[in-house]
């Protein structure tokens, strides 16, 4: 695949202020053993996307250590492969970049000096798995200048902010962008990847740029509507977006359903960061039921319907239903945690009860004892 890949890091940090606090949306740790970023830098890998610049703005030290060199992904390469590409500052500024459209006005050079000739740009807040290569297809089949993807979900099922609804006519040429207009039934949401010529990318953002807009779909897209063919793919296979930390709970467990894994992880293979840990350690006592437990865990108490990272330790006594446990959390003895998302290092002492809503989960900040 002759293109270019572009994922923006930060763009949808506010809708999940209590797991972005010290991390990038790219690398809130997800499904046990992944981060969000895993999914579109697998996907563009797969689909023959070699080349990849991930925009960074702040606190992306553990995307750094996470990604790394980019071997994992096989993307540690003498020519083109990962390229991190952090936030730079111009001198009349007194802030870095908070939209996608300041955010490739600060890149537009290493942009211009990459030859392929198409561009795949996508936010790293969603959870898919895909080949670009058929959206790729509908976009030369279809002779677009510009190709979103979108998928159908009902109105209720979407929270957040910035959200981008698309009306699109029979011959799926985007006809009207929207930005969190008022929804009901179904809707067809802007999944935030987008196919374009590179050259087209470039001209584009440069001319917004200089009418001094901000924002990318709206103004350097959204006003070219009239003279650019603007279309819309459809994608079909499973795809959940991280728009809020009800949404990050209610997809983690959602993975409890073997049929929900089967369409996520049942194509391309999902690549990560491999890591050597013991297999988990299960006492005689203990009892595991409809949970995804990841290595290195030790576990002596109760698990229902839930997920455990790596190097989780669960106590004699402790009930654990229906939460989301980061790495290397450790519980006491008779502890009892139901609807919690606790993020990583958190240490909940003997005897103690903590329980949240499972429409409203509770969140442990990393490295909280309690």
């Amino acid at each position: 695949m002759n293109a270019l890949g572009i994922v923006f890091s930060n763009i949808h940090d506010s809708n999940v202020p209590e797991l972005t606090t010290n991390r990038t949306m790219a690398s809130i740790p997800f499904g046990g053993r992944y981060r969000l970023i895993d999914f579109v830098l697998s996907s563009m890998v797969n689909s023959g996307v070699t080349h990849v610049g991930v925009i960074t703005n702040r606190n992306y030290r553990s995307l750094m250590d996470h990604v790394g060199s980019g071997k994992e992904w096989d993307l540690a390469r003498k020519n083109g492969g990962f390229v991190l590409l952090p936030p730079f500052g111009e001198i009349d500024s007194t802030s870095l970049y908070s939209t996608r459209l300041e955010a490739l006005k600060t890149v537009l050079g290493f942009i211009m000096r990459c030859t392929e000739e198409y561009v795949v740009m996508s936010d790293a807040n969603s959870v898919y798995n895909m080949d670009y290569n058929d959206m790729l297809k509908f976009h030369i089949e279809t002779a677009s200048d510009v190709t979103l993807l979108y998928v159908k979900k009902n109105a209720v099922e979407i929270s957040g902010t910035n959200n981008t609804i698309l009306k699109i006519d029979s011959d799926n040429v985007v006809k009207e962008i929207t930005i969190d207009p008022r929804m009901q039934g179904k809707v067809n949401i802007y999944g935030n990847i987008i196919i374009m010529k590179r050259m087209l990318l470039t001209s584009i953002v440069s001319e917004a740029i200089s009418h001094g807009r901000t924002h990318f779909i709206k103004d350097a897209v959204g006003r070219n509507l009239h003279r650019l063919k603007v279309t819309a793919y459809e994608h079909k296979g499973y795809f959940e977006e991280i728009s809020s930390l009800q949404r990050y709970f209610d997809v983690t467990l959602g993975l409890l359903d073997i049929e929900t894994r089967k369409k996520l992880f049942g194509g391309a293979e999902i690549y990560t960061m491999v890591k050597d840990s013991a297999p988990t350690k299960y006492g005689a006592n203990s009892i595991v039921k409809k949970s995804l437990v990841s290595d290195g865990c030790e576990i002596e108490g109760e698990v229902y319907n839930s997920v455990l990272f790596r190097g989780v330790k669960i106590s004699r006594g402790t009930v654990i239903k229906n939460c989301v446990l980061m790495k290397g959390v450790i519980t006491g003895e008779n502890v009892t945690l139901n609807n919690l998302v606790v993020d990583k290092g958190v240490v909940v002492r003997d005897r103690r009860t903590l329980s949240g809503a499972e429409n409203h989960p509770f969140y442990i900040p990393k490295e909280t004892v309690i």
